[in-house]
């Protein structure tokens, strides 16, 4: 099923939740590419994946919602790749983000002890913590 109506406007209902609290670039951005992914793959997996890989080279996920990132790109080694890459997901973290920028989402999460995390730490706690703020959005 579309998620973009003939006029052009994104059917927010039929987003996932994260994406619902997002702004509306991020929706259109998801909306679009699910949109034309469907058309050449199907409604399934793939046009999924394909879609949160579009929306993770402009965004990313910073607690139950998305946030433009500052510049395009890859968000980890898996976006970097392509589809035949056997590397793990950051969950849309943006683990190829400086430090300093983790530091800042994790500051932004209140995640404790991060200013003696390394940059692999980091990306992991705010992965814990996104899915913490997503599973309390829904609830």
């Amino acid at each position: 099923m579309p998620k973009v109506t003939k006029s052009g406007k994104v059917k927010t209902d039929d987003l996932p939740s994260t994406l619902q609290r997002s702004d509306k670039k991020a929706q259109e951005t998801y909306a679009r590419t699910l949109d034309s992914a469907e058309e050449q793959y199907g409604d399934g997996e793939r046009a999924h994946r394909t879609a949160y890989s579009a929306l993770k080279h402009t965004h990313e996920k910073v607690g139950d919602h998305w946030e433009q990132k500052d510049s395009n790109g890859p968000s980890d080694e898996q976006a970097e790749g392509g589809r035949g890459t056997a590397k793990e997901t950051a969950g849309g973290v943006d683990a190829n983000a400086s430090k300093e920028h983790l530091y800042e989402v994790a500051k932004k999460l209140e995640i404790p002890k991060r200013s003696t995390m390394s940059k692999k730490e980091l990306v992991d706690a705010i992965q814990k913590a996104n899915d913490r703020e997503t599973r309390k959005a829904r609830n």
